[in-house]
């Protein structure tokens, strides 16, 4: 059996695919289309009934360049009717590189129009999104494709039962836990987590995956946060991001690339404050790429989300916007819970790591 075909029968599974499931398929780059093929003829096998759109990015940035604001910001209709029809939606997003310049004005009006879909999805479907490595993507990163295909099946094609055990157990003891710190030479951010819930993600939602979260109290985040380096978001690149936090809400922000993307960002409503803290679990998947999906799965990497929070957590923040952004720990930095240190660079709490799976 193929690691394709080994993947969409965990798809298959983790979504309860049977007789009669209508299964949306969003492929964003041919590339993927392999994993698509597996998918869609297990799907078949089962008795559902797939459907599959090509959501090319590139059309994306042909939209940014010629559409007009009003209908950068409606929502694609067959993307919604897709949600809306499917009980079971899984995306095979392709790691793209992005382009040159990109307007963060028009960006942030695009992402409106894709939170109304992505918020169909979480709310209406039983879902999982797939990132797949490129070539396109490990020449952009300077990292061998054999190196990321390698840490993604590794990732992807775990033993989840052994691991959402352990993930449990982890989200049990921080459920006791009210305030989570992180520190590094450049960050000194404090959430307070008192009366929410931890929740794993454990091979349902993303693949790869591998992380617990949370939905920090609305008004309780304070302090600054910086992600050095360069990362991707909807195409664009953000390079030095640092943000400043004041009873909840992004207070200022400066960044050395991107900075328009992200102030247009942040303008949404709700999206100044964060709806999800979460923390990497996942001990195969070591590369950071500068892809978010992929790198806030890595252990020894904490993450947060400005925009909408779970509600499964406790949380109430609405908003379009769902933005994670993840900070690396392993050379510097140290991440706390109620003063017991979960990560201090490269050393960990053996609660978080577990047994190895």
């Amino acid at each position: 059996m193929s690691r394709w075909q080994e993947l969409a029968e965990h798809l298959a599974a983790v979504n309860e695919v049977g007789e009669g499931t209508k299964v949306s398929v969003f492929a964003t780059t041919s590339s993927v289309l392999d994993a698509v093929d597996a998918f869609v003829e297990e799907v078949y096998r089962r008795g559902g009934m797939p459907q599959v759109l090509l959501v090319e990015e590139k059309y994306d940035r042909f939209a940014l360049e010629h559409a007009s604001a009003s209908l950068l910001r409606e929502a694609a209709p067959l993307e919604l009717a897709s949600m809306q029809w499917a009980d079971v939606h899984v995306s095979f997003r392709g790691m793209e590189p992005p382009a040159d310049e990109i307007d963060g004005t028009r960006l942030s009006l695009q992402r409106e129009g894709k939170g109304v879909v992505s918020t169909a999805r979480w709310q209406g479907t039983r879902w999982t999104l797939v990132r797949i490595p490129t070539p396109e993507w490990a020449a952009l990163i300077g990292v061998p494709r054999a190196q990321l295909e390698e840490e993604f099946f590794a990732g992807t094609l775990a033993d989840w039962t052994v691991h959402r055990a352990h993930l449990d157990r982890l989200c049990a003891e921080l459920n006791n836990a009210s305030l989570v710190h992180i520190l590094d030479e450049d960050t000194d951010l404090r959430l307070n987590c008192r009366g929410r819930t931890w929740v794993p993600f454990a091979g349902e939602a993303n693949l790869p995956d591998g992380e617990v979260a949370t939905a920090p109290v609305e008004d309780g985040v304070d302090g600054h946060i910086a992600f050095p380096g360069s990362f991707w978001f909807g195409g664009a690149t953000i390079t030095d991001l640092r943000l400043e936090f004041v009873e909840g809400q992004v207070e200022r922000v400066s960044a050395a690339r991107g900075l328009d993307l992200v102030e247009r960002i942040l303008d949404a409503d709700g999206a100044r404050r964060v709806g999800e803290l979460g923390i990497g679990t996942n001990p195969h998947v070591r590369t950071m790429t500068g892809d978010l999906l992929i790198d806030e799965k890595i252990l020894g990497t904490v993450h947060i989300a400005l925009g909408r929070s779970y509600p499964q957590c406790g949380g109430r923040n609405e908003s379009a916007i769902h933005w994670d952004i993840v900070k690396d720990l392993r050379s510097s930095g140290r991440l706390e819970a109620d003063g017991r240190v979960l990560i201090d660079h490269t050393t960990y709490d053996p609660i978080l790591t577990g047994q190895e799976f």
